[in-house]
């Protein structure tokens, strides 16, 4: 494996070896030596966000596990593209980070051009958790249960219309998943960000809609939207009265919103190693996990062997969604 250092990184790489062959220490002993300096986390959108938030939250204690300021570095734009693309160019060296969220498994099959490899040029470190999305429609909705939905609309094709924050959004690509998986059939309306979609449901001029919970939980609560399931196997804490899509008869309808970290590829062992570590120790947190649980994220770690597998497991899933939907980026 070869590992490029900026000149910066590779006089005090030396200095530590250096210094590790006349205290007589192994090499492995390096990793003690990590981190020396900040720790910068890019996050592909601008600031206030949801995986800004998440960022947020988790970075502050891991700093303090790590011993190191951790920095927030919002890089928003071309749909995530511009924060991926500094990422997966950076040095090695476990000094620059990336929240990685399902753009990263969909965007290789939404545009033709990235600059950068989402499933080779990236060295995963650990899972941060995830969020259910939710499928929702108006308060005076004819559809009580999904099942009606799905139904009805199988009996008028060209009735029911879904919205979603744009087209290749987690919110479309759901619902596009929805359609293949059930045979339901509905017309997509995209729009420029989930508020203006979320006012047009309310407002009765779309038929329903896949979204992170946290979005409209407040509309549900105050009767505006009803929801009818969740996504995926497992309740939500947010609405823990929905029945799973699993429970309703398709398996196979998961879909979430995830954040996790990831750093350029190439990262040394030890280095990875440290990184998931401390972000485990984080995430064992009580408060760290309430934070999180208030903004409708449930923590989900493990180790970096086990992220690689779920990417790559979610860029095989979502590439087939997109490809069999013909789904294209705005």
């Amino acid at each position: 494996m070869t590992i490029h250092l900026s000149r910066r990184a590779f006089t005090t790489f030396a200095a530590a070896v250096s210094a590790s062959l006349v205290a007589g220490l192994p090499l492995t002993a390096l990793a003690q030596a990590f981190p020396s300096k900040p720790i910068s986390i890019v996050v592909p959108y601008a600031a206030g966000g949801g995986v800004d938030i998440v960022t947020r939250v988790v970075a502050q204690d891991l700093g303090t596990a790590l011993g190191q300021t951790v920095v927030v570095d919002n890089k928003p734009g071309a749909s995530t593209n511009i924060g991926m693309a500094a990422v997966a160019k950076a040095a090695p060296d476990g000094y620059t980070l990336l929240t990685a969220s399902p753009t990263l498994a969909s965007n290789g099959a939404l545009f033709k051009q990235l600059g950068f490899d989402p499933a080779a040029d990236f060295t995963p470190i650990g899972k941060i958790g995830y969020s259910p999305l939710v499928i929702v429609v108006p308060a005076n909705s004819r559809f009580k249960t999904l099942k009606e939905l799905i139904d009805y609309s199988k009996a008028h094709p060209e009735e029911l219309s879904y919205g979603s924050a744009g087209s290749g959004s987690s919110g479309h690509l759901a619902s596009a998943l929805l359609i293949q998986e059930t045979g339901a059939k509905a017309i997509h309306v995209p729009y420029k960000g989930g508020s203006p979609a979320i006012t047009d449901l309310i407002g009765g001029r779309l038929s329903f809609m896949s979204i992170n919970p946290l979005e409209v939980l407040a509309h549900v609560q105050a009767g505006k939207l009803r929801a009818l399931a969740v996504y995926g196997t497992k309740p939500t804490d947010a609405l823990p009265e929905l029945p799973t899509t699993a429970s309703l008869g398709w398996p196979k309808l998961d879909a979430t919103v995830w954040w996790g970290l990831m750093g350029p590829k190439g990262m040394p062992k030890d280095v990875v190693q440290r990184l998931n570590s401390d972000l485990q120790k984080t995430l064992a947190r009580k408060d760290v996990q309430e934070k999180l649980a208030a903004r409708g994220a449930i923590v989900e770690t493990g180790t970096p062997e086990q992220f690689a597998a779920f990417n790559a497991a979610e860029i095989t899933k979502w590439h087939k969604v997109i490809k069999d939907a013909g789904i294209q980026a705005d």
